[in-house]
């Protein structure tokens, strides 16, 4: 299918910006690709400012940063959101529409995280925050009137997500379900999509280097802590939904991911939203069809929750 005419028009735009000077993330310093990305993420919006909810407190995890969204009404769960940007950019305020977007349509209490960043501070420091905040939710799930608990994330905050539910398999919080948004799931990049699709479509193939140089500094590219594609057991992991983009350097690994979740036995609901890109979760303002792909991904999260498992998500609780 060709691309969706509204992010083609994006695209445009970005390709001028860039014959005008602007340089790509790879070419950057750290803290200029950030102030980039932010101001992009803000572009890419369009005139969505981002959907309502009853409230949003900044606030402290165990010292990791977080935001929280509390929807209006009664949730149905809590869901610790993970933002992309390949651990070395993205913030809070880059993902603000996404976060809402699921609190508003899921109707879960998201708790956002600002996670460290690469390269001052590499793996693992992105995955024990996101073990710290995780943990930090779960024990305060009765403030929200909630037993269940998610965890979801975009890009390289799929791959976090991925990696939580996988470590936290067995332990004493029972994850209701994962949300894996065009997830990173394989570090060294050797699916065919990355060069079929890594010039042109937002997402670089140089970028993607960029960014895991960054992030894995000495570590092995196959560790299942950084390839979660690469784990030697995916039974026993929660229902998932997975969602990739027909445009996206990380289709081929999304995709791969969701087919060995569905072979070890895991519930899976998986989407390959045609004419999109990477990071069109951030695009629903601009494009119809993002903003279509958006909304499904959160009334398939609704129909997990809806199925249930029977499990409160840390020990003591009643099912739901």
């Amino acid at each position: 299918m060709p691309l969706d005419p509204a992010i083609q028009d994006f695209l445009g735009v970005l390709r001028q910006l860039q014959a005008d000077g602007l340089k790509r993330t790879h070419d950057m310093t750290p803290p200029e690709a950030r102030e980039t990305f932010r101001r992009l993420a803000l572009a890419r919006r369009g005139d969505h400012a981002g959907d309502p909810v009853a409230s949003v407190e900044d606030t402290s995890a165990d010292d990791v940063p977080v935001r929280v969204y509390v929807p209006e009404g009664t949730p149905r769960a809590a869901m610790v959101f993970l933002h992309g940007g390949g651990w070395v950019i993205g913030d809070l305020d880059t993902h603000d529409v996404q976060a809402r977007s699921f609190a508003f349509h899921a109707g879960v209490v998201v708790v956002s995280v600002d996670y460290r960043l690469a390269p001052e501070h590499p793996f693992p420091a992105a995955l024990e925050d996101a073990h710290t905040a995780t943990r930090w939710t779960a024990a305060r799930l009765p403030d929200w009137g909630v037993e269940r608990l998610v965890v979801g994330g975009d890009s390289a905050g799929g791959n976090l997500a991925a990696v939580l539910a996988q470590e936290l398999r067995g332990s004493d919080i029972d994850l209701a379900a994962q949300v894996l948004v065009y997830p990173a799931v394989d570090m060294t990049q050797s699916h065919a999509s990355i060069a079929r699709l890594g010039e042109g479509y937002y997402l670089e193939r140089a970028t993607m280097r960029w960014f895991a140089d960054h992030y894995m500094a000495d570590a092995d590219p196959a560790d299942p802590r950084l390839s979660p594609l690469f784990a030697d057991d995916l039974s026993g992991l929660p229902p998932a939904v997975v969602v990739t983009a027909e445009y996206d350097p990380l289709v081929d690994e999304g995709d791969a991911y969701a087919e060995a979740l569905r072979a070890a036995g895991v519930e899976v609901r998986h989407h390959s939203f045609p004419g999109l890109i990477h990071g069109f979760y951030g695009m629903g303002g601009l494009s119809g069809p993002a903003q279509a792909a958006i909304g499904t991904t959160c009334l398939e999260l609704v129909a997990l929750l809806e199925e249930g498992r029977g499990e409160p998500a840390v020990p003591g609780g009643s099912p739901g």
